[in-house]
């Protein structure tokens, strides 16, 4: 509706209702207008109607939602499914053209200005979060493996001569497998135990680089958020020997927004050293479905070639999403997020320790983790592996997703490589551990639940390894009696 609509509208209904719904009308539109001209999360979330209006005035700009548009190409936007099409809003085109995921399309204007604003707000919102002198990002449909992947690939062109990537071990299959994808051979840096935390062992990532000479050295592949008792690696340290050898640098953010601590390395990391791109995952810091990262950097050309080195176009989905999430919330409601999480990590540390105390477990010293804390399993790791893992499944078949129980000694072989120790980011922790973790969007009832049910578990593994010792000391009770006998 626009004014000379409304107008029309007055011979129909009584003019001073309608110019009431032409001001109703005006209030939609000046919160669009001021997405528009800054390029900003608002400080306010929207309410839905805002948001439903805006992205059908976008979709009523893609050509196959002209009215009169006759589609010949091999590529028109059809879609034959009516719940397909009101699940994407009729955003049918997807972003990007051929040879940039970030390049406007001609009969696309709708989703490229979708796919423009997600990445100005999503930039504006990693700023808010604490990497304030980012200066460029972008919002691409893979998960955070394979955009780390896309962010070697492109390094490849910069650095022809390089094959090998510098990587302290982190035991998460996908950034491991991110860099076998992309080609180059990841050098595995130990890291060493300072008290209860796994830290970046800096004097051997050094010593690595002589060894191997900076040109034949893609970048150095760090990471921030992880699993405890592995803490986020020595950012500055690292940035600072990245540009003094003229290395590059990536860095695996993959729920780290979420984090002030993890921001602020990355934020300062940049100040005194090099960081070339940091990646991060939608859906662990946004909540939002699986399939989408985001990119981002402090070099803007960086970025684009970046972006540029995706083939084809891409989906809208992982865009949509998040720009549909971030303007829900508004700047503030994603502050009191984090600051919930935040809260939510201290009294999950508090409760979780009184837990362990009870069953004369430690609460392991992990301050240089923000997101996840372990808890010894060594009265369980006395008896045997299979109790540790049992404990795993218990907790699993009785509804609590995301704890980890890591056994010792445990290996595996990832793409010819093998880890000893695989899941404790070392070949020999001196405990076996569980994880938990308090991620954005946790609740007070999800760790009230959680503990509950974990105190249910020990308890019940207890009685089990009693039953079990019981049971072996009949037994060779009996066989004594049996060889006196004889």
């Amino acid at each position: 509706m626009n004014a000379e609509n409304f107008g029309s509208s007055e011979r129909l209904v009584t003019a001073a209702y309608v110019r009431q719904g032409a001001q109703g009308r005006r209030a939609h539109e000046l919160r669009l207008r001021a997405l528009l001209e800054q390029g900003k999360c608002p400080e306010d979330g929207w309410d839905e109607s805002t948001i439903e209006l805006f992205l059908h005035e976008l979709a009523i700009m893609d050509s196959n939602n002209f009215l009169g548009n006759c589609g010949v190409g091999e590529r028109e936007g059809r879609v034959v499914s009516g719940l397909v099409a009101r699940r994407h809003y009729r955003l049918i085109h997807g972003i990007g053209r051929s040879g940039d995921i970030s390049a406007v399309q001609p009969k696309a204007a709708g989703s490229s200005l979708l796919n423009k604003l997600t990445n100005s707000v999503v930039l504006d919102i990693l700023k808010l979060a604490g990497v304030r002198t980012v200066t460029n990002c972008f919002v691409v449909p893979m998960a955070t493996g394979m955009s780390l992947t896309l962010c070697f690939l492109t390094l490849r062109h910069k650095r022809p001569k390089a094959k090998y990537i510098i990587w302290p071990r982190i035991d998460q299959k996908s950034c491991f497998k991110s860099m076998i994808t992309a080609g180059f051979e990841p050098v595995v840096i130990e890291n060493v135990l300072e008290g209860d935390e796994l830290r970046t062992d800096i004097e051997a990532v050094e010593a690595k680089i002589k060894a191997l000479g900076a040109e034949n050295i893609l970048c150095v592949h760090s990471t921030t958020s992880c699993f405890a008792p592995r803490v986020p690696d020595r950012l500055e340290e690292l940035a600072v020997i990245c540009a003094n050898y003229d290395i590059p640098h990536i860095v695996n953010n993959a729920y780290g927004v979420q984090s002030s601590k993890c921001m602020h390395l990355i934020q300062q990391g940049a100040r005194v050293g090099r960081i070339d791109a940091f990646v991060q995952s939608l859906d662990k810091n946004f909540m939002v479905p699986v399939g989408g990262a985001i990119i981002a950097g402090f070099n803007e050309s960086f970025i684009q070639e970046i972006s540029k080195m995706y083939p084809g176009r891409a989906s809208a989905s992982p865009s949509l999403d998040v720009l549909i999430t971030l303007l829900s919330l508004g700047a503030s409601g994603y502050k009191q997020l984090l600051k919930e999480r935040k809260e939510m990590f201290v009294y999950l540390s508090s409760e979780l320790k009184k837990l362990a105390d009870i069953h004369n477990e430690r609460l392991l010293d992990t301050p240089h983790n923000p997101i996840s804390l372990a808890m010894s399993l060594k009265n369980l790791d006395e008896k045997n592996d299979a109790a540790v893992t049992q404990l795993g499944s218990m907790l699993f078949t009785r509804q609590v997703s995301g704890a980890r129980v890591v056994p010792c000694g445990s290996v595996q072989t990832v793409n010819n490589y093998t880890f000893k120790g695989f899941m404790s980011h070392a070949n020999d922790y001196p405990c076996a551990y569980l994880n938990a973790a308090s991620a954005i969007g946790i609740k007070k009832q999800d760790v009230d639940v959680f503990l509950k049910r974990l105190d249910k578990c020990l308890k019940t593994s207890r009685k089990e390894a009693k039953k079990e010792k019981s049971v072996n000391e009949i037994s060779n009770s009996n066989t004594g009696t049996e060889r006196l006998e004889d």
